[in-house]
């Protein structure tokens, strides 16, 4: 064998093959095997795992296996969601393939389009350049700068409007580090931590995302009592803007970045900023029509009349206005970041798949029952829990939806309070720091190419067991001091 071939062979990835095998084993032992034993609640009720239950379970397994190990681009491993759940009769195609343009893809589309409007236009640099201005030259300001902007912006309007439209910020604040589009410390940091800070905001009022409205409902329902607004975002801020601050310390530990400043920044962001000049129409259009999506989105919460039009007809407006008026062109239609677009769509088949299958309740149900006799915190902790791990792999609304029920139906049992079951599932359910498709914005980041979806899941790991420890210290010690009821007699 020549040494071209012995150079060849021996530098074949035999990763890839081995975890694809490994996601179609894991497929495969789960769909064949015998029925499993239903579940049942504290109240006696049964939940029977299907055939097609037990298909959607495999289907979570093989997905998440691959997008963890990035087996296949993204995108792809999604469109092998719809494939399986139709040739494997799990649900039918028409389903299956539907939710791959649900209502909540189509939003995700519009958010990214407004990204792509931002920078085309220039007013992300515009924005980028008097960041710089007001931060200087220090890169650990510049992450902390940068986090406080997108937790700010997620307290008017939901996250993936916010990731969307800081994404390109981001990218325009990376150019002057001077390390070109190479990944480097400083880039993970930057943008991990915005998709980070981003679901951490977004806890705090019921703007940030639909997760909140959501549950609501659903407490409402099942208790009787109604959760403010401004209620929420008491025990809600605390929780959420502690979370920002410890992301940065957080990032500065396992991303600090290589240069402590980048001399000169500051005079080159004025210098750059004035050489823009004044703001172009397009920017002034663009800024009109955004701003005034978001306002009319940020008013459904306070008129219920608004609430009957979808917000996703809402933000496509905006999409539908840059093309109406020449600030985008069909040529900018190759520049949407397609991978990510499908990957949501994967995520939405996926999710609705163990929704509408039982296979979620399933889960919910055999979870929640275990630690039916256990302590209170242990109770409320292990809620907290499920959530998060649903959330990384199915729509937080979903994750809320599946389990919130069922835990505030036990919590009697256990002489625990409704209000913290309500407040500890929303605080996770907002912060899934594992996989890509835990939320938006960890896909928008990870169009940045500066990390993997392992090194995601690696560090998310970290990340969710620091967010774990401080809502344990939430629930013990700060919310009773806030006045939030923790137990019942």
């Amino acid at each position: 064998m020549s040494q071209a071939g012995v150079a060849e062979t021996s530098s074949v990835d035999w990763k890839r093959p081995l975890f694809m095998l490994l996601g179609i084993a894991l497929f495969a032992i789960v769909y064949f095997s015998p029925p499993w034993p239903d579940a049942v609640d504290p109240m006696g009720k049964t939940f029977v795992l299907t055939r097609e239950g037990k298909g959607a379970l495999a289907v979570f397994l093989l997905a998440g296996t691959w997008w963890v190990f990035e087996v296949l681009p993204i995108g792809v491993t999604s469109i092998a969601i719809g494939v399986l759940q139709a040739l494997f009769l799990i649900r039918t195609p028409d389903k299956a393939f539907k939710d791959f343009m649900d209502p909540s893809v189509l939003f995700i589309y519009a958010s990214v389009t407004i990204g792509l409007v931002f920078t085309k236009t220039g007013l992300t640099k515009r924005m980028a350049y008097k960041m710089l201005m007001i931060v200087g030259e220090k890169t650990s300001n510049i992450y902390l700068g940068c986090f406080v902007v997108t937790a700010l912006l997620t307290h008017i309007m939901a996250h993936t409007a916010v990731a969307a439209t800081i994404y390109p910020l981001l990218l325009a604040i990376y150019s002057l580090y001077g390390e070109g589009d190479r990944p480097t410390k400083f880039g993970k940091g930057l943008f991990m931590g915005m998709a980070y800070v981003a679901g951490a905001g977004s806890i705090i009022t019921l703007l940030g995302a639909a997760r909140g409205a959501v549950a609501v409902g659903f407490y409402k329902d099942i208790v009787g009592k109604e959760i403010t607004f401004f209620g929420l975002t008491y025990y809600m801020f605390p929780i959420g803007w502690i979370m920002v601050f410890l992301l940065w310390g957080f990032f500065m530990i396992f991303f600090k970045p290589e240069k402590k400043t980048i001399p000169g920044l500051r005079e080159k962001a004025t210098q750059l900023n004035a050489q823009l000049g004044s703001l172009t129409r397009n920017e002034i259009l663009a800024a009109v029509i955004v701003f005034s999506c978001i306002i009319v989105l940020s008013l459904r919460s306070f008129f219920p009349a608004l609430n009957k039009i979808d917000k996703t007809a809402i933000i496509l407006i905006s999409t539908l206005l840059f093309f109406i008026l020449n600030i985008l062109t069909i040529e900018d239609l190759e520049n949407v970041p397609w991978n990510i677009i499908l990957l949501f769509s994967g995520a939405m088949s996926i999710g609705f798949c163990l929704w509408e299958t039982g296979a979620a309740k399933w889960l919910a149900v055999n979870w929640l029952v275990m630690f039916q006799k256990a302590n209170w915190f242990i109770f409320i902790m292990s809620i907290a829990f499920f959530v998060l791990v649903m959330t990384n792999f199915i729509m937080n609304v979903a994750a809320i939806a599946i389990s919130l029920p069922v835990a505030l139906v036990i919590a009697p049992y256990l002489k625990v309070a409704p209000e913290v079951i309500f407040y500890s599932a929303l605080v996770t359910a907002g912060m899934p720091f594992l996989l890509l498709v835990g939320a938006a914005p960890n896909a928008i980041a990870y169009d940045s190419k500066q990390f993997t979806s392992g090194e995601f899941f690696q560090y998310g790991l970290i990340a969710s067991i620091l967010l774990m420890i401080v809502l344990a210290v939430f629930v013990v010690v700060i919310w009773p001091l806030m006045g939030m009821p923790i137990t019942i007699k």
